[in-house]
């Protein structure tokens, strides 16, 4: 909250005496070896957070393949390489029309070659029951 408050422009003393900017967290520039551990269980988080659950889908179409994470009937997580938006024949229609492929919601075929997975049973839907 911004008001008259005595505190409000008063910065949490840091615990470590080391000056500097303020974090929540040690950056462990006194250990080496912490530092790059945490420097890689960060990075397997960061890649844990952006892969789990994605399972490659081919187009039916034109053969490109997404990795896809379906979360529900409303929410489908496609990653697009550049490969396959490259290759993609409604991508390519849209280009030769002069149109931007990144503000294109995106391709029907995929669309419903992901739906053909999931009635396959290839993707769960992990919706709502």
């Amino acid at each position: 909250l911004h008001g008259d408050h005595p505190d409000h422009e008063a910065r949490p003393e840091r615990s470590d005496d080391s000056g500097g900017s303020w974090s929540k967290s040690r950056d462990f520039s006194n250990d080496p070896q912490r530092a790059a551990a945490v420097t890689e269980a960060s990075r397997a988080d960061r890649e844990r957070y952006l892969t789990a659950g994605l399972l490659p889908v081919d187009c039916r179409f034109c053969h490109v393949t997404v990795t896809v994470k379906r979360l529900g009937p409303g929410h489908t997580a496609l990653q697009w390489n550049t490969e396959a938006s490259r290759r993609c024949a409604y991508f390519a229609e849209v280009r030769e029309s002069g149109g931007d492929t990144a503000r294109t919601r995106s391709c029907p075929k995929m669309s419903d070659s992901i739906e053909h997975a999931v009635a396959e049973g290839y993707l769960d839907d992990l919706g709502p029951d």
